[in-house]
């Protein structure tokens, strides 16, 4: 075969460094955009980027030739430079060091968008660890708790 042809869906997941609510509603937004613009850079396809004052889920179709840990080292480490520099006050604003991955079907594709957008009223219910220790469980990943919050 000639060309490289791929359907590759990437729900990720990524708080703020020790979960410290650092995304407030008049950063976020912003914080978001620029989510998008440096996945775009990577020629990914940002679908849609939400989240709460502590994290952030991402939606995005990634090219063939971007593997998904360097599409989010480059995402994490550039967007936490940029928040430093836009908000001095927040010059300690950091990302956790790891994040979840998980891949995502094209037909529930829709599934993903909605729960995405519906952060805000969904952490009204459920704490982000919680949250992630349920993805880490339906998506079928192993993990050792005594570490996962490290």
């Amino acid at each position: 075969m000639a060309h490289t042809y791929t359907s590759i869906l990437v729900h990720a997941v990524f708080s703020t460094s020790g979960r410290l609510p650092l995304l407030n509603e008049a950063i976020r937004p912003e914080m978001h955009a620029y989510l998008g613009g440096i996945l775009r850079r990577l020629e990914a396809v940002p679908i849609v980027i939400g989240g709460t004052t502590d994290h952030v889920h991402l939606l995005a179709r990634l090219p063939a030739h971007l593997a998904v840990a360097d599409c989010l080292r480059v995402v994490k480490a550039n967007s936490s430079r940029w928040a430093k520099e836009r908000w001095p006050e927040r010059r300690k604003f950091a990302w956790q060091g790891g994040y979840g991955a998980f891949s995502v079907s094209e037909s529930k594709r829709g599934t993903v968008i909605r729960y995405i957008q519906d952060q805000q009223q969904h952490h009204r219910r459920i704490s982000f660890q919680e949250e992630f220790l349920k993805l880490l469980a339906h998506h079928g990943v192993e993990f050792d708790e005594r570490y996962i919050w490290q």
